[in-house]
């Protein structure tokens, strides 16, 4: 189906929404506020792109019950959920020194640990198929990973396998350099959420930066932040191109923009992640806001260093190994 004809559909769906007055805004092609979102995947919401005005009063949240489950795409669940396993490598105290913020899961695998509910699991390669995407998908909500990441260009399949689990869509922006307008970043990011990606990590401009230039780098990370109003942002700042001091400003910069969380790496940089670096972000940033440690993170124990470290989130595509005990196939990221 032709793109244009994809975006007749779409526009004949959202009129329909509007006329039963699920949706009252006129058509607007993925813009902040609508009342009915369209990406450009052909994907159509009826909740507002991001936080708007609304003219309902806000729903008291379900408690949990016999029935409770997170599973669901409206949340029953809650901490005295009796299908809620305890955390299996760690003790709560443990657990709150780290500063863990996502660890509790529903009815997980037999073969998860506490750490997959830490965990994007991540396929971002450029020959990246269908069906290993899809099999990505499967896996996340087998092993209630926090995430799956994936390019744009997959998040609206990801939203459609994912639809009534706990786990989230997450995209990238800018990636993996980083030199693109902050315009271009926003429209992206913008298009991303209309087809469903809840979370998104952008990549900073890495040439500013280098360059001194820390208006142009936080200007770029505000025009993203935004553009996700009401979503998850986090900012990869890519440690192995930067010294400590760049490092530094970066994840200043990324808290006074108002990032959910700092970043190490796209995976495709000269490193990925290390000890020393996310132990810096979490100095930096302080105990308020998310560090995701990415990139070569092959196994349980590097898992476990950089928690310790710091990290409260983690983006490997060795998940499976890191929840079972394993070792990465060689060529993950």
């Amino acid at each position: 189906m032709r793109d244009d004809e994809i975006k007749r559909i779409a526009e004949e769906v959202a009129n329909i929404l509007r006329g039963t007055g699920l949706g009252t805004a006129p058509y607007k092609y993925s813009m902040p506020g609508d009342s009915v979102s369209i990406g450009t995947a052909g994907k159509v919401f009826q909740r507002p792109l991001v936080n708007a005005p609304s003219a309902q009063a806000p729903q008291t949240p379900k408690k949990c019950s016999a029935s409770g489950d997170c599973r669901l795409e409206e949340n029953t669940c809650s901490s005295t959920c009796q299908n809620c396993n305890p955390l299996k490598s760690y003790t709560a105290q443990q657990v709150k020194e780290m500063g863990v913020e996502r660890v509790s899961f529903c009815n997980p695998d037999q073969s998860s640990n506490s750490i997959a509910g830490m965990i994007d699991h991540t396929l971002l390669k450029a020959n990246a198929t269908q069906e290993e995407v899809g099999k990505l998908c499967e896996e996340a909500r087998k092993y209630r990973f926090a995430s799956v990441c994936v390019n744009p260009g997959y998040v609206a399949m990801s939203a459609r396998l994912l639809k009534g689990s706990c786990v989230k869509v997450c995209t990238v922006i800018g990636f993996p350099l980083g030199s693109t307008t902050p315009t271009v970043k926003a429209i992206e990011a913008r298009d991303a959420i209309a087809n469903g990606a809840e979370e998104i990590d952008m990549v900073i401009n890495i040439g500013a930066l280098k360059s001194g230039n820390d208006h142009m780098v936080l200007e770029d990370i505000k025009a993203v932040r935004e553009a996700t109003r009401g979503r998850v942002l986090k900012v990869i700042i890519e440690t192995s191109y930067l010294t400590r001091d760049e490092k530094i400003r970066a994840c200043k910069m990324a808290k006074q923009a108002g990032a959910d969380f700092v970043k190490t790496s796209t995976g495709f940089g000269s490193g990925g992640a290390t000890v020393d670096d996310v132990a810096l972000m979490r100095e930096v940033v302080g105990p308020d806001m998310g560090v995701k440690a990415s990139g070569g993170i092959k196994d349980a124990k590097a898992a476990q260093d950089l928690i310790k470290a710091g990290a409260t989130r983690l983006g490997t595509s060795a998940s499976i190994a890191i929840v079972s005990g394993g070792q990465a196939v060689k060529g993950q990221y």
